[in-house]
């Protein structure tokens, strides 16, 4: 029994495993593909699934009056997934071979649950779209191959499933695999395998088997152990959200938060925004003490050598910072069975940063089909379409092409807090997107000369976005603030008794609305209790108008 334990070294096991690499992974396709069906013998095959389940699954299987253990049952959890032998909800399964370790999500094929196909692949890297050979290539088959295309996963497997069922015919897979081969070049996918499988049967899933001796490649696990799995984005400029601000006594500030993308070490110049201040890393701290480099996907915190007034939705980004803009061009993936309504106000989730923003118009909504795009009024459940947003307040953004983290957005709305789409901001070149350094040193305009004046134009004039400030009944507050503004150069006034359309159209055009009165206008800044000295409470609503990006010059 020593001889046992000796021979066993627990810290090196641990290591090893440390120092496998870990692939995320998703299946998607159409209903009845055999989805489930192949991450249980996957899991059961590969020696992934404990005694007591198979058991389970085995009691579970008689109990229906199957006369073979159902492996879907693995994770296919919900009762409602087992009464129907369908999957609703995604499923998570993590495991992990001599190779490497696995996250893999089991989402649904049902068009009604497209949005927790979404859920389960927004953070993969590989997507298994399983096609039935008997059946060939389904609408939610196109649907799912789209979604994953336009989710930016890198590796596609076209696994082409129940080969058994039509005699494993090699003819019959060719066939799918051209037609396929066709699809995903029209959606720019570059990285492809295509394998035809029997989940039931076990053949090409882990193992080759011998009923298919036409087929070359690798089996799927093969191919999953082998697949490249670097993260890309640590070559992408740095890029970290502020999720919080550590405190924990008078000689430590920290900002913490989940690094998006590049990378970061002591002594690094950095940006922040909306201030557009620039500083210097002093440690980059994690929960075992200091580190030499910190990259991608990685929770630290930062602390810097300047003291520098930073809050939750801050951005901290290296010299090369990404676009500004109050007005987004975004592929939107509607969630809600309620259809989209335009100029509806909605939250507007961004990292860690949450507007109020409005859908102004919809440019086009896809045929899922045919892949084109035509015209619509709305968009309506599982429906994809090409909108133009406009938030309240300035967002610091990369194309999600770029920047997976920064370049996506979640609409919810405000009396359900439901969340209602899903969005991928779009790279478009528009007269209305601005960089941070055009924004706080352009000395030329960077919209041609004889257009009608931009939001672009405004800000770099004044400094400022439009906003309208309610200060309710502190008139004197109103005038000082007025005085700090327009000594930086602001376009400002205080206004009391004004009708929401003036105001509206004061905001518009890029006028600092100062409210001494109460004023009846929807998207207005309210800044809460004031201090009760006058020059305190101005200075207190000058600070919560730079921490909103509403302003970009700092008080003289």
């Amino acid at each position: 029994m020593a001889t046992i334990a000796a021979a066993f070294d627990i810290g090196n096991f641990i290591d090893q495993e440390n120092r496998k690499d870990l692939l995320r992974f998703t299946t998607a396709g159409s209903v009845d593909d055999g989805k489930s069906t192949l991450i249980g013998r996957l899991l059961f095959d590969s020696r992934n699934v404990y005694e007591d389940q198979v058991r389970a699954v085995t009691r579970a299987s008689l109990n229906r009056g199957d006369g073979h253990p159902d492996l879907s049952l693995l994770t296919d959890g919900l009762r409602a997934e087992r009464e129907q032998g369908i999957t609703i909800d995604v499923a998570y399964r993590y495991f992990s071979t001599a190779r490497r370790k696995f996250i893999l999500a089991d989402t649904p094929g049902h068009e009604q649950y497209t949005r927790n196909m979404v859920t389960g692949a927004s953070n993969a890297d590989l997507a298994i779209i399983l096609v039935d050979a008997r059946k060939g290539i389904q609408p939610q088959s196109r649907r799912h191959a789209y979604v994953a295309a336009l989710l930016g996963i890198r590796y596609f497997v076209i696994a082409i499933n129940k080969m058994d069922l039509v005699g494993y015919e090699e003819q019959v897979y060719l066939d799918i695999k051209a037609e396929f081969q066709k699809m995903l070049a029209g959606l720019k996918v570059r990285n492809s395998y295509f394998v035809p499988i029997s989940a039931l049967a076990g053949d090409n899933v882990v193992e080759a088997g011998n009923n298919m001796p036409w087929f070359y490649g690798p089996s799927l696990l093969e191919y999953l152990e082998t697949v490249e799995t670097e993260d890309s984005r640590v070559d992408l400029p740095f890029r970290f959200p502020v999720q919080r601000v550590i405190r924990p006594h008078q000689d430590h500030r920290g900002y913490a938060g989940r690094i998006a993308s590049g990378a970061v070490r002591a002594g690094d110049d950095v940006l922040i925004l909306p201030s557009g201040r620039k500083t210097r890393v002093r440690e980059v701290v994690s929960y075992g003490g200091d580190l030499e480099i910190a990259g991608p996907s990685m929770s630290v915190s930062l602390t810097l050598e300047d003291e520098v007034d930073i809050s939750r939705g801050d951005l901290i980004c290296s010299t090369r910072p990404p676009r500004v803009s109050t007005h987004l061009a975004a592929t939107l993936v509607w969630f809600n069975e309620l259809p989209l309504r335009l100029e509806k106000s909605y939250l507007l989730k961004h990292t860690t940063r949450t507007v109020r923003a409005e859908v102004k118009a919809l440019r086009n909504r896809l045929n899922i089909n045919t892949f084109e795009q035509e015209a619509a009024a709305t968009l309506h459940l599982n429906e994809i379409g090409v909108v133009e947003i406009e938030t309240s307040s300035p967002l610091y953004f990369d194309p999600y092409r770029d920047n997976t983290i920064t370049g996506s957005l979640l609409l919810i709305d405000p009396a359900t807090n439901a969340t209602v789409a899903a969005g991928m901001i779009l790279e478009e070149k528009a007269d209305w997107q601005l960089k941070p350094q055009q924004l706080l040193q352009a000395s030329q305009p960077i919209v041609p000369a004889g257009k009608h004046v931009t939001a672009a134009e405004r800000f770099l004039r004044y400094g400022h976005f439009g906003a309208a400030v309610d200060l309710q009944d502190r008139l004197e507050v109103a005038y000082r603030l007025e005085r700090i503004l327009f000594e930086q150069g602001a376009a400002v006034i205080v206004v009391s008794g004004t009708n929401p359309q003036a105001v509206a159209s004061l905001v518009k055009s890029g006028f600092l609305v100062l409210g001494s009165g109460s004023m009846d206008f929807e998207e207005k800044v309210y800044p809460g209790p004031l201090p009760a000295d006058d020059e305190d409470a101005a200075q207190a609503v000058y600070d919560l108008l730079l921490r909103a990006g509403v302003v970009a010059f700092k008080k003289q």
